[in-house]
């Protein structure tokens, strides 16, 4: 398997340019499932899941062209004999999305259970229910949910989410655009993804009303007209890069940004005595100051802290004036990098949901294992800072949402190579 070896003490100094979300592409690439005409995406990230999921569009009758980061969509007949296999949704968990988008365009299903990061349980009971709500018949077994719409078409409801779900809103409002009737969606989630989804729809020809709040209304249509839609910048990766400059003791300029998808993070930064500079609108600029306070902070669903920047801001954390504490209350296994921060000299104890950070630690160099996609780019980020050499394995995890990390990083004066042993392939 390829791994990452990393010299770490090099500030960073250069500028990075911010691709667009991949958690926003997956179901925007998604949404080609529900018309004949072509749906044009511009920004796409270059990332494995943007990749895996156009496989399995493909398998489902979508053809897709790409023009580097713009791709064509265009689904004018669906397989149906085809099926969403494990051996494809496996890789993601954000591959159930083609359920929605299969019953809004067919009222009929095959999709087997997803896989992706093992950071917990992370259920499809709200996916099931809300469709159930809309009138679907749904059956598992064999490892794969079994939707029909018993006379060909989604039914308008009423669903109200026991918590927000991301992929959940956004599969029912997949299913929902093409129902017979009305449907009503409360208590969705407010992420920006989401909303990036709405407004495609609604670019689409959907008629959905209530966008930005907990309440959606949706009146279904009969069909779908193409789109041209460019994708939002990726917040994650804005956060990502701000800490790299931040523990390389350097300093970045990133570009593309969007400052309304940064608030609550950039406002822990401000508040800790990390100036985050707008240069000019959608550019910004980090210089590291030569100190930095400890903060406490929990994981919330939008807008408040994001819990896939949990684990960059635990590495910060450990080089802080004082110790910290970040809880984790979106994911129950979330803290398994900690054991890989232990190696590099981290001082972290955990109790229950809640991690406690020493701060001002001096970080060494080790051979460490990423356990899913952000464990993966937090070890980068430790290793910058260390003293020495890191090697870190099971990069394929990184490779999912981050797209050429090393080589911006050594555009901007890391030391980084991506080994690929031999007799692998990269």
């Amino acid at each position: 398997m390829d791994y990452f070896r990393i010299q770490g003490g090099i500030p960073l100094s250069g500028t990075i340019a911010i691709n667009g979300a991949k958690n926003a592409a997956l179901p925007l690439l998604a949404t080609s499932l529900l018309t004949d005409k072509p749906l044009i995406l511009e920004r796409v990230p270059l990332v494995a899941d943007v990749f895996s999921l156009k496989l399995l569009l493909e398998h489902l009758g979508v053809k897709v062209q790409m023009n580097f980061k713009t791709f064509t969509a265009q689904a004018e007949k669906i397989n149906f004999c085809a099926r969403a296999d494990y051996n494809m949704v496996r890789k993601m968990r954000a591959s159930i999305l083609v359920l929605g988008g299969l019953l809004g365009r067919c009222g009929k299903a095959q999709v087997a259970f997803p896989g992706g990061c093992a950071i917990g349980v992370r259920p499809v009971d709200y996916h099931i229910a809300g469709l159930q709500a809309l009138g679907v018949d749904v059956s598992v077994y064999d490892g794969y949910i079994h939707a029909f719409a018993p006379k060909g078409r989604v039914r308008g409801g009423v669903y109200k989410f026991p918590r927000p779900s991301v992929t959940g809103t956004q599969n029912l409002l997949l299913a929902a655009v093409l129902a017979k009737g009305e449907t009503r969606l409360e208590n969705i989630a407010l992420e920006p993804e989401v909303s990036s989804l709405v407004q495609c729809l609604k670019q689409m020809g959907a008629v959905i009303e209530g966008q930005g709040t907990s309440v959606l209304n949706i009146q279904g249509q009969d069909s779908l007209d193409g789109t041209h839609f460019n994708i939002l910048p990726d917040r994650i990766e804005i956060g990502t890069y701000i800490v790299a400059a931040l523990m390389s003791r350097g300093e970045l300029t990133l570009t593309g940004c969007a400052k309304e998808l940064m608030g609550a993070y950039v406002s822990v930064l401000t508040h800790i005595g990390i100036p985050i500079h707008e240069i000019s609108p959608g550019t910004f600029h980090i210089k590291t100051p030569n100190h930095w306070g400890g903060f406490n902070i929990k994981t919330q669903e939008f807008p408040g802290f994001p819990t896939d920047l949990q684990s960059q801001f635990m590495v910060l954390a450990t080089q802080a004036e004082s110790p910290s504490t970040i809880q984790e209350n979106i994911f129950e296994n979330r803290f398994m990098h900690v054991g890989e921060l232990s190696r590099m000299g981290a001082g972290i104890f955990i109790d229950g949901s809640t991690a406690h950070i020493k701060g001002q630690t001096a970080l060494t160099g080790a051979e460490v294992m990423a356990t899913d996609l952000r464990a993966s780019v937090c070890l980068v980020l430790a290793a910058l800072a260390a003293k020495g050499e890191t090697i870190v394995n099971r990069v394929y995890h990184l490779d999912r949402g981050y797209e050429n990390l090393p080589g911006k990083l050594s555009t901007c004066g890391a030391k980084i190579e991506r080994v690929c042993p031999k007799g692998t392939q990269a």
